[in-house]
């Protein structure tokens, strides 16, 4: 842990990280209710575990956020379909396109909604990626997987929100955007550009209630 994070209060390390946890529960899980209550589990659990005593922090703190939603998931009995788009794309590799339609293109619901159809393995990997802006190793290190692992499951994400693209008829199958998109912007971190002047769902984006508190 870094000497500036070693000073930390339990309140300032709360207000900290409480919005990227929530943020993990909140895409994970695509409930308000549940990534809430969560989210509140994960830090009693981290404020209990000497997190003071802890190196990558971050890490260790979504290790523990990702495998209470999992644990979350696993009993819960209204877990979505396994979805069919699996089926739909089996290419190897990505186009460089992709990743760039998908930033370039995806509005803020868009992205929760394509995020949401993901299978629970793919979705945790792209949220720890492109939400939290971790890198390979680090996600590998949370979900106690290999990182050739981790890589396969980003690329099939991409994959699955290329066909995604295609179906709604943003891309053409050649991975060529459309025109008339120039409305949309950068989605792929999850967060918003100009956020104090948009509208719409930001759920996802709320911190734990803890912190209204």
């Amino acid at each position: 842990m870094g000497k500036v994070e070693g000073l930390l209060t339990d309140r300032e390390f709360f207000e900290r990280y409480n919005k990227e946890v929530y943020r993990t529960c909140y895409y994970m899980l695509r409930d308000a209710s549940d990534a809430e209550d969560i989210c509140q589990e994960v830090f009693v659990k981290a404020l209990t575990s000497g997190w003071r005593q802890v190196e990558h922090l971050k890490t260790w703190l979504m290790r523990i956020a990702v495998n209470h939603c999992l644990n979350h998931l696993r009993r819960s009995k209204t877990r979505r379909m396994k979805e069919k788009l699996l089926l739909l794309f089996q290419r190897e590799q990505v186009e460089p396109s992709v990743h760039a339609v998908v930033e370039q293109q995806e509005t803020e619901d868009e992205w929760k909604r394509r995020m949401a159809r993901l299978p629970d393995k793919i979705r945790v990997v792209v949220t720890l990626r492109f939400t939290n802006d971790l890198a390979l190793k680090d996600i590998a290190d949370i979900l106690d997987i290999p990182a050739g692992t981790v890589k396969s499951r980003l690329n099939r994400g991409l994959k699955l929100m290329k066909a995604m693209l295609e179906e709604s008829g943003q891309i053409e199958p050649n991975g060529i955007s459309r025109p008339g998109d120039s409305s949309v912007h950068n989605q792929v971190t999850g967060r918003k550009e100009g956020a104090d002047n948009e509208q719409g769902d930001t759920r996802g984006d709320g911190p734990c209630p803890a912190a209204r508190r």
